[in-house]
């Protein structure tokens, strides 16, 4: 019998360097040293042209804030609190309790009587101190839930800049700020 086995061809060499080798560690590392130039380059180019933005926390203190019974129920009950804003300017853009059907923005002329102006904002002036009460600009909550002095009802402002700020508002009887 004949062994017709195909003939061994010599073993060639790798195409490329030898594991190990110099050449293939340079090879290696060369693509992420390329990423990361490029990203590098990628992410100054962002910063340079203004995509960054500007990173500033609008920060807005509550302090003293109290409901006022209302005289009769069902009436409005208005609504008083200082606003301490301690960095740029903001404006209060709505204001949301669970305690009233809506609630409203008025700025009185000097007393505490009558309608006033409704407004649909109150602006909140950089690192400033607005106190809201009955004779200049305050907060008017329309069609409330039975309230007791002494209790507290929780409001959530909106603000443009600075977000929500949740506040737990005391009950005072009634003609009292």
């Amino acid at each position: 019998m004949i062994d017709r086995a195909a003939p061994r061809r010599p073993a060639r060499p790798a195409a490329g360097p030898a594991d190990g080798s110099p050449g293939w560690l340079v090879r290696a590392a060369a693509a992420p040293v390329i990423c990361s130039v490029l990203l590098l380059g990628l992410l100054s180019a962002w910063v340079v042209t203004g995509g960054d933005g500007t990173i500033s926390r609008v920060r807005i203190d509550i302090t003293e804030a109290s409901v006022a019974e209302p005289t009769q129920p069902g009436g409005p009950a208005a609504m008083y609190l200082t606003m301490v804003n301690l960095s740029g300017g903001d404006r209060l853009v709505s204001v949301t309790t669970s305690a009233a059907r809506r609630v409203e923005f008025v700025r009185r002329k000097g007393t505490a009587q009558g309608l006033g102006q409704q407004l649909t904002s109150i602006s909140v002036p950089a690192r400033a101190t607005v106190n809201l009460n009955p004779f200049t600009t305050d907060i008017v909550l329309v069609g409330p839930a039975p309230m007791t002095a002494g209790r507290t009802v929780s409001i959530t402002l909106t603000f443009a800049r600075a977000g929500r700020v949740t506040v737990a508002a005391a009950v005072t009887p009634p003609g009292t700020p």
